[in-house]
């Protein structure tokens, strides 16, 4: 049903509160990206309590600001709300309007006093006004299955009524916990990965290795659009496309078929990790799922993690494809990922990598060619690409 003149938004911390004495850093980083993030809107008002936040609209649409709050990780839910005076009368009145305003046949008033102050208990409130919309309206009180809640909230300088509470995507505020490098690969598991970082509180950029002429420019498109979808979360993301086919061919040319995936993966964390460094990132994020593929067998990430003093972070370890894929449809990155353009790490793929590969092995055969000047050349030679959804049109503009 239409909005009854919403002229607030209530947010909802959430887990935020658990921070303790962090939990002001938090909240600041939040606020911060809600601000971005409607920074079109410019009558916009926010006022911060310990546990939520108000967004005062100012004549700005509802739905609008709405959908610009679906995409922020770090709140648990909002509503939109009408803010009345302290006043039971004035709330009881704005509560009847709200129902009357929809087409429910059953109700519950649901009431949180943060101001003790107030003259009447949270279980008083839900009682009077209640009573006050029996009286007046046919709908029935229903308080394990009603249609429709309505909910008070009573703080220090007003009330604020709402018939709705929209589920937010719960996580951090994106940026809280620093920055991470996310290995983009363009298949289905790295945007998954990159996404679920960001909902830890993360601000992601992400590295892609190229092998032209063996890849094309399909294929560097393709990662371009993954990151334009995650960047939704973050309103911009730097692709960082690493020139990689001297130091991929050269591995294949100085080592065994079996071992080549490992050493060409071992390549890519050593240039990763001295990437990350050079840009103050202190987590590296890979789309590896335990035992998916050879190079995901836990002897294999062990030796492959040895070239890497950065922390890598693999969200996915533990998730079947099935919940992986899942979530890359969700996120509207699972038609991109399948997109038939080869990158790097399929071109030549080997028939029986090794899954339990030896780190004394790799050394032997990495001795074998200059592989820190063919790494230098990479770094030299990084295209740095800046991808923002706002300058992209999706196809899909459901975000997960």
């Amino acid at each position: 049903m239409p909005n009854f003149n919403y002229d607030h938004i209530l947010i909802r911390y959430g887990e935020l509160t658990t921070k303790g004495k962090n939990r002001k850093d938090f909240t600041n980083r939040l606020v911060n990206n809600i601000r971005n993030r409607l920074s079109n809107y410019s009558n916009l008002k926010y006022h911060s309590f310990h546990d939520a936040m108000f967004i005062e609209l100012n004549g700005h649409n509802y739905e609008d600001i709405k959908e610009g709050l679906l995409d922020i990780f770090g709140y648990s839910s909002f509503s939109g709300s009408i803010k009345a005076n302290l006043d039971i009368e004035e709330i009881k009145d704005i509560a009847l309007k709200l129902i009357q305003n929809n087409n429910y046949q059953t109700f519950k008033i649901v009431t949180k006093r943060s101001n003790k102050s107030f003259n009447m208990h949270s279980d008083e409130i839900n009682r009077e006004v209640a009573g006050h919309i029996l009286r007046n309206h046919d709908i029935k009180v229903d308080v394990h299955n009603p249609e429709i809640k309505i909910y008070i909230n009573i703080k220090n300088d007003a009330a604020y009524i709402s018939d709705e509470k929209i589920i937010g995507k719960g996580g951090y505020p994106t940026g809280v916990n620093g920055k991470g490098l996310v290995m983009l690969s363009g298949g289905i598991d790295s945007p998954v990965a990159g996404y679920l970082t960001q909902k830890r509180g993360v601000k992601i950029e992400a590295i892609h290795f190229a092998s032209p002429p063996y890849t094309s420019n399909h294929a560097k498109e393709k990662v371009l659009s993954l990151a334009s979808k995650l960047s939704y979360f973050q309103e911009e993301i730097k692709v960082h496309i690493v020139p990689f086919t001297d130091l991929q061919l050269a591995i294949y040319q100085n080592a065994p078929e079996s071992y080549c995936v490992t050493l060409m993966r071992r390549m890519m964390y050593r240039i990763a990790d001295r990437l990350a460094k050079s840009k103050k990132i202190s987590i590296i994020i890979s789309g590896d799922s335990l035992g998916q593929v050879a190079s995901q067998t836990p002897e294999s990430m062990s030796v492959i993690n040895d070239v890497c003093d950065t922390l890598v972070l693999r969200p996915l370890c533990m998730m079947d494809k099935l919940e992986i894929i899942d979530i890359s449809k969700k996120l509207n990155t699972y038609d991109i990922s399948i997109l038939p353009y080869q990158d790097c790490c399929t071109i030549f793929d080997p028939k029986n990598p090794i899954t339990k590969p030896r780190i004394d092995k790799c050394l032997l055969y990495e001795s074998k060619f200059d592989y820190e000047t063919l790494i230098d050349e990479c770094l030299n030679n990084i295209e740095t690409i800046k991808v923002s959804y706002k300058e992209k049109e999706l196809e899909d503009e459901s975000i997960f």
